[in-house]
C-alpha cells in the first residue's frame, strides 16, 4: 500500500471544512477513514510526522547467519530463499522454525535490491510503418474447441504488424514450414499488401530440423533458414529475420497479442453459445470474423501501416510441397520420418507425394494412390488394412509377430471378435479364421462386417467367417427395383426443328 502524501491530506482537510462529514471526505482524498481519522486528530501533514521507526519490534532470526547467507548470495545469486533457508537448516539443526522461511524471504529480496547482480531489462522497441510482420504460433487448448463433437487439438498461427497491432490468425495442427507458409499467404492476401521484412523467434520450423549441408544464412544473418521458408520469402519478396536467443521482447508484440486474441475469442464463444463447429473451415470463418472486427478498430495507425507497404503483386503458392518416396517391401513409404501404407501392386515403385499442413496425397502418375491425414511427430505410422490383408491370408503365420498387427484391429469391434475367435482356436487357426473376416471387409465393405460381428458377439454365438459372409450377403443384398422403359416419341423433336426453320 502507498503512503499518503501531503496533498492527500490538504484535500481531506479541504473537504472537512466544507461539510464536516469525514467518511464522505476520506473517500474523496482516496484514503481510508481510519487513516482521516489519524490525520484529522493530528492536524499535520506527513511530511511533518515523526519519521518511521528505523528498530526492530523482536530480534531477527537470522542475525547469526547472515554471513552465511551472504556468501551463499554472492557465490550463487540464483538461489532462492527457501533453498538457502534449507541449506541453513542442515547446517544448523534444530535452530530454525518452519514459520521463519518468511522472514529469510523478506530480508533476502531487501539484499538483492541493495547489492544484487542487475537485472535483465524489457527493452521496448519502436516500430515504424510498414517495416515488418512477426509471426509466431500460439497453443489453443483452453478455448476448448470441438468439431462435430470431437476435441479438435490445434494451434493459431498469428501473423502482426507491430506498428498498428493489425493481426490475423489461421488454423494449424503443428508448428511446421507448411502451417508458417498457409498462415503467412493467408495474412498478406487479406492485406493486399507486403512488409519488408518478415520476422519469426528462433523456435519456430523456419529455423529447424535443416538438413545436412542444406542450412542457408541469410545476408547479414545469423541463425540458418530453412530452405522451405526462405523460398515461401522470395516468393513474396520478403527479407526474413529472427530474434536474438533470448530477447522475447523482440517478438513482444505477437506474443502479447496472442493472449489479446484468446481472450477475444473466449468471450466471443461464451456469446456464441457453443464451442462445437460443423468442420474446421467453420471454425476458421469464425477466427476470421472475429480478428477482422478486431481489425475494424485498430484506427488510422493501420493505414499507415498500408500505406508504407507495398502492393501484393504475386500469385498465391500452392498450399503444398512436394517430394517423392518409393515404396517399400513393407507396401509403405516413409514422408518426413512417418510410414504410410499404399496398395501392395506398387512395392518398388516412386510416389510423386504432395505434403499439406492437415493431409498427404500420394500418386502413382496421375492416378492418386492415397489420400490420408498427415501424420504429426516422427517415426508414426498410419498403416490401411486394406493395402496388406491379401499378403496375411497367403500367410496367416506371419500375422502373430507383424510389427503393424495392431492396425489391423479397425474398432474395438474387431478386436472384440478376435479374441472371441481365439478361444476356441488358439494360434495361427484362430489367426486365419479372423484374417479370412477382415478380408471380407476390405473386399466388401467395412461396417456390414462390423455389424455381423456385433451381433454375432451379442448373441453369444461362435463367430467364423462363413457365419460373417451369411449375415452380410443377406445385409447387403440389393433389391433391383422394376423400371418399364418409356417410349420416345421423336414426333416432338420433329415439331421443334419446325419451329425454328425461318
Amino acid at each position: 500500500m502507498r503512503p499518503v502524501s501531503d496533498g492527500q491530506v490538504r484535500k481531506l482537510m479541504e473537504e472537512l471544512s466544507k461539510h464536516g462529514k469525514k467518511g464522505l471526505a476520506a473517500m474523496k482524498a482516496g484514503m481510508d477513514r481510519k487513516t482521516a481519522g489519524k490525520y484529522a486528530a493530528a492536524g499535520k501533514l506527513p511530511s511533518e510526522l515523526p519519521a518511521p521507526r528505523e528498530w526492530r519490534t523482536r530480534e531477527d532470526p537470522f542475525d547469526e547467519d547472515w554471513l552465511e547467507v551472504e556468501a551463499l548470495l554472492e557465490s550463487t545469486p540464483e538461489l532462492e530463499a527457501k533453498t538457502v533457508f534449507e541449506v541453513l537448516c542442515e547446517r544448523h539443526p534444530g535452530r530454525h522454525e518452519p514459520g521463519e522461511l518468511r522472514t529469510l524471504q523478506r530480508r533476502v529480496r531487501a539484499w538483492r535490491a541493495a547489492h544484487g547482480p542487475e537485472k535483465a531489462i524489457v527493452l521496448a522497441q519502436v516500430h515504424r510503418p510498414g517495416e515488418a510482420a512477426q509471426t509466431d504460433f500460439t497453443t489453443t487448448t483452453e478455448l476448448a474447441i470441438t468439431i462435430a463433437g470431437q476435441l479438435f487439438a490445434h494451434m493459431l498461427c498469428v501473423f502482426v504488424l507491430p506498428f498498428s497491432n493489425w493481426q490475423w490468425a489461421t488454423v494449424c495442427l503443428s508448428e511446421s514450414v507448411a502451417a508458417l507458409r498457409r498462415g503467412v499467404q493467408r495474412a498478406l492476401f487479406q492485406l493486399g499488401r507486403v512488409p519488408k521484412y518478415h520476422q519469426t523467434d528462433n523456435s519456430t520450423a523456419a529455423t529447424h530440423r535443416i538438413p545436412d549441408g542444406k542450412s542457408v544464412v541469410p545476408d547479414g544473418g545469423r541463425r540458418p533458414f530453412n530452405e522451405g521458408y526462405l523460398a515461401v520469402m522470395r516468393h513474396f519478396g520478403m527479407t526474413p529475420r529472427t530474434t536474438e536467443v533470448g530477447a522475447k521482447e523482440q517478438n513482444g508484440d505477437v506474443e502479447s497479442g496472442q493472449g489479446a486474441l484468446k481472450r477475444r475469442l473466449e468471450q466471443m464463444l461464451l456469446l456464441r453459445g457453443s464451442r462445437d463447429f460443423e468442420s474446421v473451415e467453420v471454425w476458421q470463418a469464425f477466427v476470421d470474423e472475429v480478428v477482422r472486427k478486431a481489425n475494424a478498430a485498430r484506427g488510422s495507425r493501420v493505414a499507415e501501416d498500408m500505406a508504407a507497404m507495398r502492393e501484393l503483386d504475386v500469385a498465391k503458392l500452392p498450399e503444398y510441397v512436394e517430394d517423392i518416396a518409393r515404396v517399400s517391401e513393407w507396401s509403405t513409404i516413409r514422408v518426413k520420418h512417418c510410414a504410410y501404407s499404399v496398395p501392395s501392386r506398387l512395392i518398388g515403385e516412386v510416389l510423386k507425394v504432395r505434403l499439406y499442413e492437415d493431409r498427404i496425397e500420394a500418386r502413382y502418375g496421375d492416378q492418386l494412390e492415397l489420400c490420408c491425414e498427415r501424420l504429426v511427430g516422427r517415426n508414426q505410422h498410419r498403416i490401411d488394412y486394406r493395402h496388406v490383408i491379401w499378403s496375411l491370408v497367403r500367410k496367416p503365420g506371419a500375422f502373430a509377430r507383424y510389427v503393424y498387427r495392431e492396425e489391423m484391429f479397425p474398432s474395438p469391434v474387431f478386436r472384440q471378435a478376435f479374441d472371441a475367435i481365439q478361444t476356441p482356436h488358439q494360434g495361427t487357426k484362430g489367426d486365419l479364421a479372423y484374417l479370412r473376416i477382415l478380408h471380407l471387409a476390405a473386399s466388401t465393405m467395412q461396417a456390414p462386417v462390423e455389424t455381423a460381428l456385433a451381433m454375432l458377439l451379442a448373441a453369444g454365438t461362435t463367430i467364423t467367417p462363413e457365419a460373417v459372409k451369411g449375415l452380410v450377403t443377406e445385409e447387403t443384398r440389393p433389391t433391383v427395383p422394376a423400371m418399364v422403359a418409356p417410349e420416345v416419341d421423336l414426333r416432338t423433336y420433329d415439331a421443334l426443328i419446325a419451329e425454328v426453320r425461318p
